[in-house]
């Protein structure tokens, strides 16, 4: 099994790369946050790497960090998750955020990567949690919701307005003209701004 390969990175695309080493050339399939720490290409390369075989197929999936190989290995532990969602949910989500929000059980954070539906995010959260704080360390024991920027706040006021029936560009406008009045990190202040402005 190849747990573990440093080569040159021959090419490099956000699904996988191809790193030559020995003379051999290696495609690993990576999560977006590992295509995003890669080097240049022709620079040399080293990556975590873990190895799928079945019967007519061996696949190799690459990270960047322990951490990203511990957080995959977790995903792939869980009842209906096989190799390629568990990239794609790395692709979806930071290393960090993911490990914060499987340790506090936000679900509804899961679920807003493509690909993940609600049965999916509440079994990763119902069979992880406790190995995502262990994981995490003292920083995630402390239950206190991940802290909101302003892109996340506009993003879930307008998802929040959308889902009511308003018009996509409407919401818009009335959520950032919301973001100029409100001046605290309150996802509720800020929906609660624009829809008095839409009304």
């Amino acid at each position: 099994m190849i747990a573990y390969l440093r080569g040159q990175l021959f090419r490099k695309s956000p699904q996988s790369v191809i790193i030559e080493a020995g003379g051999i050339g290696y495609e690993v399939f990576v999560p977006l946050s590992t295509f995003y720490a890669l080097p240049e290409q022709n620079e040399r390369v080293s990556l975590h790497i873990y190895t799928h075989v079945r019967e007519d197929t061996l696949s190799l999936f690459g990270f960047s960090s322990h951490l990203e190989r511990d957080l995959f290995m977790l995903l792939i532990s869980v009842s209906g998750i096989g190799p390629k969602l568990a990239v794609n949910i790395l692709s979806g989500i930071g290393p960090q955020e993911l490990l914060q929000a499987i340790a506090l059980g936000d679900a509804n954070r899961l679920k807003a990567i493509p690909g993940v539906g609600k049965k999916t995010a509440e079994r990763i959260v119902l069979e992880l949690k406790d190995k995502a704080a262990r994981l995490g360390g003292k920083e995630i024991e402390v239950a206190h919701p991940p802290v909101m920027t302003h892109d996340t706040l506009s993003s879930d006021a307008l998802s929040a307005l959308i889902n009511l029936g308003y018009a996509p560009n409407a919401a818009k406008k009335a959520v950032d003209k919301a973001q100029q009045t409100v001046n605290n990190d309150s996802l509720e202040a800020l929906i609660k701004e624009a829809l008095r402005l839409l009304s």
